[in-house]
């Protein structure tokens, strides 16, 4: 059995993981700042250090660049229930062996130190990782295992120049996944160019990626840059690649093997550097057994999948998302906005269907339209309602909401689209209401 570090402030915690090791035959010693942690390090070159990241003036962080000085081939698990993409950027980039965020349950930490120790006995050929001194803000909040899980695979795939295929229903957050892939690589510096292809028609998505030459069809009246060149040396982010039709797939298919682009109307092809990233919200496994998709794509694009968790499943998020974004729209707006435990009580307990976008969109919309700036259980309620589709969204707003599509308006400087969105309603609804109730 190996001995092992333990390094934690919380007395209970420290204790718990402590005396459960030691019945599991461990050799433990225990402590509960980073100082003393550093001490030890200095003392003992231990194989496994477990320390939780938030500790005193120093952090988990430190402890782990201290261990790794001391023994290059140490395995140091780090724990937290506050974690977000940073801190497990960091603890990837500085060597890591795993991130466990709290609560967990007691075995499963025992499995990760079993690793580890398995980990120890065959070393595996280390990486060249570059550092990173100053990790930029990614906006990616949660700190739930299930986005702890999916922070442990970006910061590992982020560096490459690997396919990701973002798989996750709408609103989970897959184009803000695909700019953090690309913020996080070697090509941060060039073009991200996100294209839609289910908003591009078929019979235009060639000369969209490809681009086109004059007179390649009617109408093409200048050479036309395709989005692929645009990109060259950055990231190209596919959203939907499952609406791509079947024709059009063995040309896509073609240029991930070959890497080429041959532009409607010229005679030759020519390179092009650029890192794809996809994503779907359709299953496209399944449509590759019922013949939809091709399965040599599927192949190509699937080098390394995401799953993203709908926000139902990831509860604990829900105040943390509810607090950032209210704290964004405070800011934008010049409010004062409080949120109350009850409406954030409210919010943990509803079913989200449109995931973040949708606690978004309503987070945008309390703030600006919550009575006397409070966000309680009853205004919570009152905007879910808004947002639940109806039979006649035409009567969705009543006449006495007038003031209301005012406010909204003036929040948003008369930007209509913006305004529907915040008030649950079409664009075309709210241009009824306003001529009807003679808003200006």
């Amino acid at each position: 059995m190996s001995r092992l570090l333990i390094v934690e402030d919380d007395n209970a915690v420290r204790t718990t993981i402590s005396t459960f090791l030691e019945l599991e035959g461990y050799e433990v010693d225990a402590v509960a700042s980073t100082r003393e942690a550093i001490d030890r390090l200095r003392e003992v070159a231990y194989p496994i250090v477990i320390s939780d990241i938030y500790l005193d003036e120093r952090s988990g962080i430190d402890v782990l660049k201290s261990a790794r000085q001391q023994n290059p081939n140490c395995a140091v698990i780090l724990m937290t229930a506050r974690g977000s993409m940073e801190t497990v950027m960091s603890a990837t980039q500085n060597g890591a062996f795993d991130y466990v965020a709290k609560p967990f349950e007691i075995d499963t930490m025992l499995q990760v130190i079993r690793r580890a120790e398995a980990s120890l006995l065959k070393p595996e050929e280390e990486e060249e990782e570059s550092e990173i001194d100053d990790l930029p803000e990614t906006g990616m909040i949660g700190s739930s295992p299930a986005m702890i899980e999916i922070y442990k695979i970006l910061s590992r795939v982020s560096p490459t120049d690997a396919t990701v295929l973002i798989e996750g229903e709408t609103g989970t957050g897959k184009e803000m996944i695909a700019r953090m892939i690309h913020r996080n690589s070697a090509r941060s510096s060039q073009p991200f160019v996100p294209v839609d292809c289910a908003s591009i028609a078929p019979s235009l998505l060639e000369s969209e990626l490809f681009g086109a030459l004059k007179g390649a069809y009617t109408g093409a009246d200048r050479d036309r840059v395709g989005l692929f060149e645009a990109a060259h040396h950055g990231t190209v982010f596919l959203d939907e690649i499952g609406d791509i039709e079947l024709g059009f797939q063995l040309k896509l298919l073609r240029f991930l093997q070959q890497r080429e682009i041959r532009p409607l109307g010229a005679s030759r092809s020519r390179p092009v550097d650029v890192r794809i990233v996809c994503a779907t919200n359709k299953n496209v496994q399944k449509m590759v057994e019922e013949g939809k998709f091709r399965e040599d794509l599927w192949f190509r694009v699937n080098v390394v999948r995401l799953i993203l968790p709908r926000l139902s499943d990831r509860r604990g998020d829900v105040a943390l998302l509810a607090h950032y974004f209210l704290k964004k729209y405070n800011a934008r707006y010049g409010q004062k906005t409080k949120l109350t435990e009850s409406g954030i009580k409210a919010m943990e307990v509803y079913s989200w269907p449109g995931n973040v976008r949708q606690l978004q969109h309503m987070m945008e919309r309390l703030c600006i339209l919550a009575a006397q700036n409070r966000i309680d259980e009853e205004s919570v309620r009152d905007a879910i309602d808004s947002m639940e589709p109806r039979d006649h969204p035409g009567d969705s707003l009543a006449d006495t909401e007038a003031e209301q599509i005012r406010r909204v308006l003036t929040a948003t400087n008369g930007n209509k689209s913006r305004a529907s969105k915040i008030l649950g309603i079409e664009r075309k609804t709210l241009y009824r209401k306003l001529e009807r109730l003679g808003v200006r």
